[in-house]
C-alpha cells in the first residue's frame, strides 16, 4: 500500500508515498480551530521527522495542510510499519478523540504528579548554572529523569523532570517541594533579582514550547547587548532575516523567514506565532541546499493584520529570537552510560572545573540508560581546546563520552547506513517549484 488514508469525520490523514521519489507527502485536512497548524507541526516534531516542504491553507471553515518529509537521516519512509505508526500517532494525538494538552502559559514553578516533578527554571545565564542546579538536586535526593535548558541573550531557561531518590516517584511532600523551589530560586537568581518561581497546580506541557513560553515572557528577545557570544559569530553563519509587510488589499501581514535550516525550525516559528496569539491562515515552507523559506500571512487573533511599527517590530525580535534559541552554540558532546543519581551533578561538575560551560542541554533517560547531549564553550568565549576535551573524557570515560565536530579531532569513516539515532541530513537540494520536486 503506498497511499494510505486515515479519516474520522472532520479530520482525515493521508500519507502519499507515491509522488515523490525522494520524500513522504502527508496531507492533514480538518476542521479548523486556533492553533491546529501548531498542533500538527508539534507533533511531526515529536515524530522527528524532517519538514523539507509544507503548504498551509485555513481560510474558511477548513484547515488543508500538506508536509514533504523525511527521516532523520533526509530519506524518504518505505517501512510499512512506520508509515502506519506515523498515521496512529497523528490521529492519536489531534484527531477527534485525541487529549492534546497545549502548554500552559504560566511563570516557572515546581510541579507534582503521580510520576514525576516538573521544575521550570528562568533567570540570568552565567557559567556553571546547569552544574549548581544538578548538585542542589543531588544535595536534596531528587533524580533528573529529563531535562532541557536554552540559553540565549544572556538569559537561561531549563525544564526538567525529577523523582525521589528512593521511591523513584514523584516528590509529593508539599514541605519538600517548597524547600526544592525556594534552594533552586537561589542558585538561578544567583547575584540578580530577576528568577521567577511559582507552583503550578494542573496541565500537561510540551518541554520545547514551554521553553519559548519561558523566554518569550522573560523578554529574551530584547537585546541585552548581543554578547552572550552568539552575534559574534563569523559571517559564514549569518543570522535570521524576518520582515513584515501588509497586503491591505486581502488585509493580510506577510511574515518572510529567511535563514540557514535546522532541524525543528517549522516548529519554534509557528510556536512563536501562536503564542503572539496571531493565525496563520496560508503559508509555504522551502528548503533549497543549507537555506530555509518561509512565508506566512497572518493576522491577529482579533482579526486585524499588523497596524503599528511597534508591533511589526515586536514580531521580527520574537521570530529572531525564536530562531537563534535552538542555534547550537559551542561543540557537541554526546553522553551514553548507566543512569544512577548525581549523574548529572557529576558531569556537569567536571564542565565546570575543566573551564567549560554549556550553552544548552537535552538529559533524556531510556530505562536504565541515560542518554544526554551538551553544548559546550569555554567559559572565557575560547575554542575549546582538545587537550581539554581528552582530560573531560579521560575522567568521564572515553566510550560514556562522544565528541562531535571538533576541527583538530579526525573525522570517523561514514557508514553505508545512517542509523536513524545519528543526527545525519543529507544535503539534497529542495526547490520550490512543487511539494514534491525533490530532485536534484
Amino acid at each position: 500500500m503506498l497511499i494510505h488514508v486515515f479519516s474520522f469525520l472532520e479530520f482525515r490523514v493521508t500519507i502519499d508515498n507515491t509522488s515523490c521519489p525522494n520524500a513522504t507527502v502527508i496531507h492533514v485536512d480538518s476542521a479548523n480551530k486556533y492553533g491546529i497548524l501548531l498542533e500538527v507541526v508539534q507533533v511531526l516534531t515529536d515524530l522527528k521527522l524532517i519538514v523539507k516542504k509544507a503548504y498551509i491553507s485555513s481560510d474558511g471553515g477548513w484547515f488543508m495542510d500538506v508536509f514533504t518529509v523525511t527521516n532523520q537521516s533526509g530519506h524518504k519512509i518505505t517501512d510499512e510499519s512506520v508509515l502506519q505508526g506515523i498515521k496512529d500517532y497523528i490521529y492519536k494525538s489531534i484527531g477527534p478523540d485525541s487529549c492534546f494538552l497545549p502548554s500552559r502559559r504560566r511563570a516557572v514553578g515546581v510541579e507534582p504528579s503521580s510520576d514525576h516533578t516538573l521544575i521550570e527554571l528562568t533567570g540570568t545565564d552565567r557559567p556553571g548554572l546547569l552544574s549548581e542546579v544538578s548538585a542542589v538536586l543531588t544535595s536534596l535526593e531528587c533524580n533528573v529523569v529529563s531535562a532541557e535548558l536554552w540559553t540565549h541573550n544572556g538569559r537561561a531557561a531549563a525544564v526538567m523532570q525529577v523523582t525521589d531518590r528512593e521511591s523513584g516517584l514523584a516528590v509529593s511532600d508539599a514541605e519538600r517541594v517548597g524547600r526544592i523551589k525556594g534552594r533552586l530560586y537561589n542558585v538561578f537568581r544567583g547575584r540578580s533579582r530577576d528568577a521567577k518561581t511559582a507552583v503550578a497546580t494542573t496541565g500537561a506541557t510540551h518541554p520545547e514550547r514551554r521553553l519559548h513560553q519561558m523566554m518569550f515572557e522573560d523578554r529574551d528577545y530584547e537585546r541585552r547587548g548581543k554578547d552572550d557570544g552568539r552575534a559574534a559569530a563569523s559571517g559564514s553563519n549569518p543570522g535570521p532575516v524576518v520582515s513584515v509587510v501588509n497586503w491591505l488589499q486581502k488585509y493580510y501581514s506577510v511574515v518572510t523567514v529567511r535563514c540557514r535550516d535546522r532541524p525543528k525550525l517549522l516548529f519554534d516559528t509557528v510556536c512563536t506565532l501562536t503564542d503572539m496569539q496571531y493565525v496563520v491562515f496560508h503559508g509555504s515552507v522551502d528548503t533549497e541546499g543549507p537555506e530555509a523559506y518561509q512565508d506566512y500571512y497572518i493576522r491577529h487573533i482579533d482579526g486585524c493584520p499588523v497596524n503599528s511599527e511597534a508591533e511589526r517590530k515586536r514580531i521580527i525580535q520574537c521570530l529572531e529570537a525564536a530562531i537563534e534559541r535552538r542555534v547550537s552554540e559551542g561543540l557537541k558532546l554526546e553522553l551514553s552510560t548507566g543512569d544512577r543519581v548525581g549523574l548529572l551533578s557529576d558531569v556537569t561538575r567536571i564542565f565546570r572545573e575543566n573551564g567549560l560551560t554549556v550553552t544548552r542541554a537535552e538529559v533524556s533517560t531510556r530505562g536504565d540508560e541515560a542518554v544526554n547531549t551538551f553544548y559546550v564553550r569555554d567559559a572565557a568565549g575560547s575554542a575549546v581546546e582538545l587537550r581539554t576535551l581528552e582530560a573531560i573524557r579521560q575522567e568521564i570515560g572515553q566510550t560514556v563520552l562522544q565528541v562531535k565536530g571538533h576541527p583538530e579531532q579526525p573525522k570517523p569513516p561514514v557508514a553505508a547506513q545512517d542509523s536513524p539515532t545519528r543526527f545525519l541530513f543529507s544535503s539534497l537540494l529542495f526547490r520550490p517549484r512543487s511539494l514534491c520536486n525533490l530532485g536534484p
